[in-house]
């Protein structure tokens, strides 16, 4: 045949096509090399009819084998998560009742003495005993340079008062800013002319921290990102006898698009400000740029020499990389911040049916644990745990 059709292609004549082959009378040996099967009649059991005849490929290695079943399946699972690996963020308000929020479909802010005890109490009951506090700070309160942030009887101060007297080996974690507390919606303090004061806002930071600590915190948790913060925040615990208190720092915390709903939970959206004042309209000046990698092993290496404890990573998912950097260049633990955002869009995606909102959560949890934290503040926590806890053993 290949005689012929050189011939008339010398000729000038146009080949005939050969005729085409049935699908089921083929038999695929190699990528290049199909051959005619001699049909019999005889169907192959268990495969769909066309599935195509090959020999057994000599493979010396077959990852599958690895996979065949859940057993094997679970013995070589590499990630392992639990409930003790959360840590269950809490908007508190100062009133009695729970004031759901829009952007956060099944989040509320919380009663500081109903609402909040009984949440807690329910993730305790299904393994979570790690929650971070987030006071919602009533505008009247609020100055531009934020010293509600530590006043004694602020309401972030008696909310761990509260739970520490309630649940008194409940690991209590604050978070250190003046956000919550500015008029101005900044974490730091502004100067008329818009520069975010570093070493002022340090100052008041130092004091924010210590009076958690005396109310009873047993981790101040600084997610301002100011220079040198993490290393005065331990000085002043140290001198007030808080040595036992320690640090999660927020080490690399990017200025993203993903908090959205966390602000409007707390009001804390940068505001204009009067006419002789100028407020940045964002926190690029002092949140990390989400085009930066390296940046990020900078502030590591800083927040571990000043004596952070545990260093987190904000947001979670967008930055799976930033967390193996963190994990595979510090010894210290790492934590992950699964954030507002991202729980928006999940249950979002889940309300329209999407996707499965169970399955699409436990995997992006198992991925922040796989990415190297230790620990992941989620706002799933409760309901993560439950799932878990359904699944089991099946669950990892």
């Amino acid at each position: 045949m290949a005689a012929q059709l050189q011939t008339m292609a010398l000729a000038g004549a146009k080949p005939v096509a050969a005729p085409r082959r049935a699908r089921s009378q083929l038999r695929v040996s190699a990528v290049a090399d199909v051959e005619r099967v001699q049909t019999n009649g005889n169907v192959r059991r268990g495969v769909p009819e066309g599935t195509p005849v090959v020999p057994v490929r000599d493979l010396p290695s077959r990852p599958r084998r690895n996979r065949k079943s859940e057993t094997v399946r679970r013995a070589f699972s590499e990630t392992v998560v639990h409930p003790a690996n959360f840590i269950m963020p809490v908007f508190v308000h100062d009133g009695d009742k729970n004031i759901p929020i829009d952007s956060m479909p099944g989040v509320s802010r919380l009663g500081w003495k109903n609402g909040l005890v009984d949440a807690v109490a329910e993730a305790r009951s299904v393994g979570v005993n790690q929650v971070v506090i987030f006071p919602k700070t009533p505008e009247e309160l609020k100055t531009s340079t934020a010293e509600e942030a530590f006043n004694p009887n602020g309401l972030a101060q008696r909310t761990i008062s509260l739970l520490k007297d309630k649940f008194p080996d409940l690991e209590v974690y604050t978070d250190v800013a003046l956000d919550p507390y500015n008029s101005d919606g900044h974490d730091g303090i502004v100067s008329d002319e818009g520069v975010i004061l570093n070493d002022e806002t340090i100052e008041y930071l130092c004091r924010q921290a210590v009076s958690q600590a005396r109310a009873g915190a047993d981790c101040v948790s600084p997610s301002d990102m100011m220079d040198g913060r993490v290393s005065a925040i331990r000085q002043a615990l140290d001198s007030e006898g808080f040595t036992n208190v320690s640090i999660m720092a927020y080490t690399a915390k990017y200025a993203s698009a993903f908090y959205g709903p966390f602000r409007d939970a707390l009001a804390s959206v940068p505001k204009a400000g009067q006419a002789h004042r100028r407020i940045p309209p964002n926190k690029k000046t002092y949140q990390q740029d989400p085009a930066n990698f390296r940046e990020a092993l900078r502030e590591a290496r800083l927040d571990e020499l000043e004596g952070a404890d545990i260093m987190m990573v904000k947001p979670g998912l967008p930055y799976l990389d930033v967390i193996r950097l963190l994990r595979d260049n510090s010894p210290l633990p790492i934590a992950a911040y699964h954030v507002s955002g991202e729980y928006a869009m999940l249950k979002a995606a889940a309300e329209r049916g999407w996707l499965n909102e169970k399955d699409a959560v436990l995997e992006a949890l198992l991925c922040l644990k796989r990415a190297g934290s230790d620990l992941i503040l989620t706002y799933s926590a409760t309901e993560a745990a439950k799932w878990m806890a359904e699944d089991s053993p099946s669950w990892r």
